[in-house]
């Protein structure tokens, strides 16, 4: 049958890079360290360092997932490639809309790890903190703020990812001004450092009373968690330390002392709160620890070109300097000004379905391109 025969042609094509995804995810290694953990497991003392265990728990997850996930996929290319044997064999046209169907699904799977092994870079695998900065448009941009949070929220939740909220601020009539967060899990960085750069949304705004049509903006900043112990030399002179009482979406450790934190850096202008924690010198420690991250990124990259390629351009937060625009009016669209990726549903992405954009990016890096 002439659209089997096509299918087989095709999956031909797919012989070669299922090898080197093999090689590329070096699941070779990986097994290897699934046995070594597997061993480390069965010991009686494992649990005492309840910190290490966790954490060798969850790489003996990552690893197994991978491995499966291959596995997985090869077994539906030589499925795929038996049934159209057995269909041609017994030209039985009633296995063409299945077989067309895995093999959709086979697409759609091998892309998904394929855009996995793009993530290499030295933070990838790292943790992400994310700082979300209304801009342009008063209360319009705090509402934009706010949906843009829910958006990374949810992005997160369809991953199982962990969010941990840092600190926020609210708008005056509604929304967020700003919103510090951490997304927490496996390659978290890699992935998100996409997303970095200015927002801008157009829509009819429920807040004007004429019912126009209005931009708004939204800066994000994405950073890496570094959380073994940064050398970093920070001078008591160079920085200001403010506390102030916590507020916002923080969690059920919130409460109304001064316990929030904000460290500012004179030499550099950065900005970091935190008010999440239970103490004001949890909140302290935490801050610390993200100033010395962003500015051991800072000290690690000596240009403004390299610089770009961890912490992304954040130029000022307003017409002509997003990499993304959301349209919700007249029609929906969500475009991405880098890669030209376009979604047209934009609930959909609003809603944290946001790879595409994502995985996009990854595979326009991957061909050359500059990151920005």
């Amino acid at each position: 049958m002439l659209e089997l025969d096509n299918i087989k042609l095709e999956l031909a094509d797919y012989e070669a890079p299922l090898k080197e995804l093999h090689e590329s995810l070096d699941l070779t290694s990986k097994e290897n360290r699934i046995e070594e953990l597997g061993h480390l497991m069965e010991e009686p003392d494992f649990w005492n360092d309840p910190e290490k265990s966790q954490k060798q728990s969850r790489e003996l997850g990552s690893l197994k997932d991978d491995v499966e996930t291959f596995n997985r996929l090869k077994s539906q290319y030589d499925d795929m490639l038996s049934l159209i044997d057995m269909a041609n064999d017994e030209n039985d046209e009633t296995m063409v809309d299945e077989i067309k169907a895995d093999y959709e699904t086979f697409k759609e799977d091998f892309e998904k790890i394929r855009v996995k092994t793009l993530l290499s870079g030295e933070y990838d695998n790292k943790n992400a903190i994310l700082s979300l900065n209304a801009g342009a448009g008063g209360t319009e941009s705090c509402d934009w703020c706010n949906m843009l949070f829910r958006m990374y929220t949810r992005w997160a939740e369809r991953h199982n990812l962990e969010v941990e909220v840092l600190s926020t601020l609210d708008g005056d009539e509604a929304g967020l001004k700003s919103a510090d967060f951490q997304i927490n899990g496996e390659n978290a960085y890699g992935l998100l450092k996409s997303e970095r750069g200015v927002h801008r949304l157009v829509r009819i705004s429920p807040f004007n009373a004429q019912g126009k049509r209005q931009t708004s903006f939204v800066s994000l900043d994405v950073m890496p968690d570094i959380e073994e112990d940064i050398d970093i030399d920070i001078k008591d002179d160079d920085i200001r330390i403010d506390t102030y009482r916590s507020s916002g979406a923080g969690g059920q450790h919130i409460n109304k002392t001064s316990s929030a934190i904000r460290i500012t850096h004179f030499p550099t202008g950065i900005v970091v709160t935190c008010q999440n924690e239970r103490s004001q010198f949890q909140n302290k420690d935490k801050a610390m620890q993200m100033l010395k991250a962003r500015l051991y990124m800072l000290a690690k990259e000596n240009n403004a070109e390299k610089l770009s390629d961890i912490r992304g351009e954040i130029k000022n937060i307003a017409w002509g300097s997003q990499i993304r625009s959301y349209f919700l009016q007249p029609y929906q669209l969500v475009k991405d000004l880098r890669t030209n990726v376009e979604v047209a549903q934009a609930d959909s992405v609003l809603d944290g379905n946001i790879d595409p954009f994502i995985n996009g990016y990854l595979k326009w890096v991957a061909n050359g391109k500059k990151e920005s």
